[in-house]
């Protein structure tokens, strides 16, 4: 375990509108170096962990001390990238080239589970509505179930060819998950039955997605440059990010129901309100920090990883703006 180095500035957005959120931005090192850290999550120890993609391990951040540690995986060069909590309290993850769905208790302890398809690339990982884990395979895609005895089933019908499922959101009857090279959006029920539904933006890549409290589905379209949103009944809206070409990757609510999302090539983090309307853009202290993943970290916190910085980011909102009761 190591004490964090930290930089940090206060940041008042550099495009903002009426109702923009007063941040401030920290960015705290991670011990190994260029471990390139990507999905991050909070647990219930208080923690935020997160795969760190290059250094193949596992890494936890406490943000009240600043301090990090950090778990190797068993199996060499298997490049977790998703992380989430289950419903046993333990951290599940995926390893993109070692083909395995891993398990980490709150102790550090590892176990692993081999995805049944050869190759199939789990990536992005949810809890679901039925306490299973639910995983996509980007390269096999079908979207994968564990249990939590590690039992695994996957299913594909119904998802289109060469669509490459992505991100996972969770609603109250099914998985959501984004298509990134179909240019859809795709449900699958808890019984494996799948709908999919069209982006009006060509090519707009959905990448990240996120469930609001609204029952909507957020998600980010790194080739449309814009934020998507789809309701429970498949009704699609598209919100243009302000800086062209910004490579929108991560994405989260926050306790105020803003939607907050990375920004990677541009190097900034932004934030709209749930109605569409955005609120304003932060530039990060380091240059071409790479910001990948964003969640929500408790009351006026953020925390997202710098991919490219080696770094956690920390995001303070001091002054909250809009509310959730932004009228659409």
């Amino acid at each position: 375990m190591g004490a964090a180095a930290c930089a940090g500035l206060s940041a008042l957005p550099i495009r903002s509108n009426a109702g923009a959120p007063k941040v401030r931005i920290r960015e705290h090192k991670i011990p190994t170096a260029a471990s390139g850290p990507y999905i991050v999550t909070m647990a219930p120890d208080g923690n935020a962990w997160f795969c760190e993609n290059k250094a193949n391990q596992i890494g936890r951040f406490d943000p009240r001390t600043g301090s990090f540690a950090e778990f190797p995986l068993p199996s060499e060069a298997s490049q977790p990238l998703g992380i989430i909590t289950g419903a046993d309290g333990n951290l599940w993850f995926t390893e993109v080239a070692g083909n395995k769905v891993g398990r980490i208790t709150l102790k550090g302890e590892i176990t692993e589970f081999p995805v049944p398809t050869r190759g199939a690339g789990p990536n992005g990982i949810i809890l679901g509505a039925d306490g299973n884990v639910w995983f996509s395979e980007i390269d096999g895609n079908q979207i994968g179930r564990i249990r939590p005895s590690g039992e695994i089933t996957e299913f594909a019908a119904g998802i289109s060819p060469g669509s490459k499922p992505l991100s996972l959101a969770a609603g109250p009857r099914g998985v959501w998950f984004s298509e990134a090279s179909g240019n859809r959006m795709g449900h699958i029920s808890m019984e494996g039955a799948v709908r999919e539904y069209q982006l009006p933006t060509a090519d707009s890549q959905p990448r990240a997605t996120i469930a609001h409290p609204d029952g909507s589905i957020w998600f980010v379209e790194t080739g449309g440059n814009a934020l998507g949103r789809i309701t429970a009944d498949g009704r699609i809206s598209e919100y243009p990010v302000p800086t062209p070409n910004a490579s929108l990757r991560g994405i989260c609510v926050s306790q105020a129901g803003h939607i907050w999302f990375t920004e990677n090539v541009a190097n900034k983090i932004g934030c709209m309100s749930a109605a569409g309307r955005m609120l304003g853009e932060y530039a990060l202290p380091t240059p071409a920090a790479g910001p990948r993943a964003i969640c929500a970290a408790g009351p006026g916190r953020l925390l997202f990883s710098e991919y490219d910085n080696g770094a956690i980011g920390e995001i303070e909102i001091l002054d909250l703006g809009g509310s959730m009761t932004d009228a659409r």
